[in-house]
């Protein structure tokens, strides 16, 4: 049996190719799933879009034997704050840790940043989405329809989980 090797890593220019594949197939499925009417900003992205990113945020793949499976791109806001956008893992890889293994790299980035809270969007109505952020210590703090269909904005406290204070005596910013 082959070994399974996972690495995380800074993207690269090089990447681009594979993030674009991932994010157009995760977020066309998303965007069905959630019931979006018109498309997705993430859909709507071309290469340069990407090489921007890469340039401006923390922008981190997942490899598994050396091929890009998943994707993340965090913008580290001046207030020490950063919001987590255009997460994706490709289909076959789903469900087996690649996530995960992504969210904690995020996580330890973000400490070692000194960033004290991280904000994602999700389809409220994405059961297993809301889930799986919630097992990675994100809570729902608000809703919106500001994209045409219900978003929950989800956060995670780096401090109160370094203190282990629990979600409903956090302060929210």
């Amino acid at each position: 049996m082959e070994k399974m090797v996972f690495v995380v890593r800074k993207a690269e220019k090089a990447d681009i190719p594979k993030i674009h594949e991932i994010t157009e197939i995760v977020f066309k499925i998303y965007a069905e799933n959630a019931g979006v009417k018109g498309t997705l900003s993430a859909l709507k992205e071309t290469y340069e879009d990407i090489e921007k990113d890469i340039e401006t945020k923390e922008v981190f793949v997942a490899l598994l034997n050396e091929e890009v499976v998943g994707s993340v791109r965090i913008e580290v806001k001046p207030d020490k704050t950063a919001y987590l956008s255009r997460f994706g893992v490709k289909l076959d890889y789903q469900n087996n840790g690649v996530g995960k293994i992504l969210i904690n790299a995020v996580d330890n980035a973000m400490i070692d940043l000194g960033v004290t809270n991280i904000y994602l969007h999700t389809a409220s109505r994405m059961l297993s989405l809301v889930r799986f952020y919630y097992g990675r210590g994100f809570y729902i703090e608000s809703t919106t329809k500001d994209q045409g269909y219900i978003r929950a904005l989800l956060c995670k406290d780096y401090k109160a989980e370094q203190s282990n204070i629990p979600c409903e005596n956090r302060e929210v910013i």
